[in-house]
């Protein structure tokens, strides 16, 4: 690897993969732009390239092995520096040095605060672990990423994640509220919570122990203009009674979650370690129904998990009709090396994983079209994001179902604006209206 420092003045950030990623990719930008190092308009202009990974999927490191060729050409004709970091450069690190020479710098996820040093010249002797920023704001943005927590303890059998990103920490409470106080000044609207276990937070400040629940309340008591704290990704095992109750009694907190299910077979939950059952899982949803009836719901599931019958699967088709999810990320079992279920035994045969994918998307879709065919004529609350690039004419938004709407105005509107609209159509996934 090259040591020798070099001047840089435009840099480009590619970012791969979950929310955390996106959010430290802009700390990662405020961090260079105070070393006056500036954004490149286009790839072709930067003289130093930095790629955030994604380790999730093997699809996600196939892409980066892909861009790592395109930058080797790039390099043939420029002087450019490329550096690899987030989880794949954890994963990998070794691999990608062997592997791709046109990489100058390969920097693991607990290191990529050292990433401004490097290009800028400066020393950096801090140690290598996980260190919380003090600002994730992508300027301009009325939306912006918290992140509270890293890393897992719960070592699910097909997660690379507890490898790549660690143990578990928590952020301070101050520290948090320091970020909420600055972001409402700078006139965000919605914030969100972000962590691989998000309610699994856990902080401890002169001998007081701060849940989940307790650090949303302390949030939602501070705020003023913000309309809407969210929260991702949160595990079902840790889902306390605390904060099903607040669920019901803040405003703050939009009516919809992401809570991934994964399975709907209490036998496959078991061998994906995931620490709850159908049961359990349903009973939860059900419970969440009844502090907050309009609740809507998204979800992860994954078909195909060693060991797989058609009537594990089958009881997962159930579990969401039964549920209800108005949209699902849905994909198939795909091995990570170093995770338990790569040597479990029977895996199931790809074409059979792509049938049932293909089953459950169908599943879903019919779902996805009940669910908005029954609202499609609602008054929502719609928190306004930009003008729509299909039409100058109408707005783009987001309700606190999270689902988006186009909407025509009454008069001019801005981003972070809140306006009622009727709900007249549905086109494609998306819902059009007109401003009341």
């Amino acid at each position: 690897m090259k040591d020798q420092p070099k001047s840089h003045s435009l840099y480009w950030i590619e970012t791969y993969g979950c929310q955390m990623n996106i959010a430290e990719s802009n700390a990662l930008e405020i961090s260079l732009q105070k070393a006056d190092i500036r954004k490149a308009e286009k790839v072709e202009d930067a003289d130093c390239v930095i790629i955030n990974t994604c380790s999730v999927r093997k699809t996600a490191e196939n892409r980066i092995w892909g861009r790592i060729g395109f930058f080797k050409h790039l390099k043939e004709s420029r002087d450019l520096t490329l550096i690899i970091t987030g989880c794949m450069a954890e994963r990998l690190h070794d691999q990608i040095i062997d592997q791709a020479p046109a990489v100058d710098h390969v920097v693991g996820t607990n290191d990529k605060y050292r990433i401004a040093a490097i290009l800028s010249g400066a020393k950096d002797e801090r140690k290598e672990e996980y260190t919380f920023t003090r600002n994730y704001h992508k300027e301009g943005e009325i939306s912006s990423f918290i992140p509270i927590m890293n890393g897992c303890n719960n070592f699910c059998s097909y997660c690379i994640v507890p490898y790549v990103r660690g143990r578990e920490v928590s952020r301070s409470v101050d520290s948090i509220l320091d970020e909420v106080k600055r972001l409402e000044d700078l006139g965000v609207k919605e914030i969100t919570l972000l962590g691989q276990n998000v309610n699994s937070y856990s902080f401890t400040d002169n001998g007081i122990r701060y849940g989940f629940p307790d650090l949303l309340e302390k949030i939602t008591r501070t705020l003023d203009s913000v309309k809407w704290v969210r929260f991702e990704s949160p595990h079902p095992k840790d889902f306390s009674k605390e904060l099903i109750s607040l669920l019901g009694q803040e405003k703050k907190l939009p009516h919809h979650l992401h809570v991934p299910m994964q399975s709907g077979s209490t036998r496959i939950l078991d061998a994906m370690r995931r620490k709850y059952t159908r049961e359990s899982f349903l009973s939860l949803i059900e419970d969440i129904k009844k502090a907050v009836p309009d609740m809507t719901f998204t979800t992860d599931v994954m078909v195909g998990f060693p060991g797989e019958t058609e009537d594990d699967f089958l009881q997962t088709l159930s579990a969401m009709n039964e549920i209800g999810f108005i949209e699902a990320f849905m994909y198939y079992f795909n091995p990570r090396e170093g995770t338990k279920a790569v040597d479990m035994e029977p895996q199931v045969p790809v074409d059979i994983r792509l049938e049932r994918l293909n089953r459950l998307i169908k599943n879903q879709r019919v779902l996805t079209r009940s669910y908005k065919e029954q609202h499609c004529h609602d008054i929502v609350e719609v928190l306004v994001e930009s003008l729509s690039k299909k039409n100058e004419n109408q707005y783009l938004g987001r309700s606190q179902h999270s689902e988006m709407v186009v909407f025509e105005p009454k008069g001019q509107l801005i981003a972070g604006d809140e306006v009622q609209v009727q709900l007249k159509k549905i086109s494609g996934n998306t819902y059009t209206g007109i401003q009341l």
